[in-house]
């Protein structure tokens, strides 16, 4: 999702690593699963993309409920 939200503020992995003071690879590892992030790390991306964090955290919130659901009758 946070990927997502950075594609449509139209920020790409390197600008957005320049806003946290980060390497390109940061952004990339952690969008690819490759690296989790924690609490902390992940508002300093939400504020340094302009994303309001209760809101992004609700949808999240839905997101995971959905996926669990779905997978738990069997959907994918």
């Amino acid at each position: 999702m946070l990927a997502e939200q950075r594609r449509k503020k139209g920020v790409t992995q390197a600008a957005l690593a320049g806003l946290l003071g980060a390497p390109q690879s940061y952004v990339s590892k952690y969008e690819l699963g490759e690296r989790r992030i924690d609490l902390v790390e992940a508002l300093e991306i939400l504020r340094a993309l302009g994303i309001d964090a209760v809101a992004f955290v609700r949808r999240l919130i839905k997101a995971i409920d959905s996926q669990i659901a779905s997978t738990s009758t069997g959907r994918r």
